[in-house]
């Protein structure tokens, strides 16, 4: 399934690459895009327990989630 993450304080590209990286940390995670300028990352998951280490992936990296 694809969900988008809401995220705040991203703010340029620097930040893109960061929380992609944080995001390759979770396996089987497929990252489809992940957007400053938009404050989202969309990826693909196959469960709720993936998209709960994206989310804490993302956190540990800085930024915060904003539930949708």
């Amino acid at each position: 399934m694809i969900k988008t993450i809401n995220i705040e304080g991203m703010s340029c590209g620097h930040c893109e690459n960061r929380v992609k990286n944080a995001l390759s940390s979770v396996a089987g995670l497929v990252i489809l895009r992940v957007s400053a300028s938009d404050n989202i990352a969309e990826v693909e998951i196959a469960d709720e327990n993936m998209l709960k280490a994206a989310i804490d992936a993302i956190e540990d990296a800085g930024y915060d989630v904003i539930p949708s």
